[in-house]
């Protein structure tokens, strides 16, 4: 498992080590989630519904798809 010590700034950013980034496909576009497990705080890449489909086949389950669809149509109203 990579360790990466990042600072926190005054107004709660952080940066994700470059090579994480890389390796998990995160970019400035991507939404990630920050949740809390197990009394720890994880960040997620966030999957919209298009990378369930074509080059990012098999990386999503049907519980994501599923609410991805519900937030897509959350947006809309």
């Amino acid at each position: 498992m990579a360790s990466s010590e990042v600072v926190v700034t005054r107004k709660g950013q952080i940066t994700i080590p470059v090579k994480l980034r890389r390796k998990f496909g995160i970019d400035e576009s991507c939404k990630v989630e920050v949740v809390e497990e197990l009394g720890k705080i994880v960040i997620k890449k966030r999957l919209s519904i298009f990378d369930l489909a074509g080059s990012g086949a098999g990386k999503g389950t049907v519980d994501e798809l599923k609410r991805a669809l519900d937030e897509m149509r959350n947006e809309d109203e």
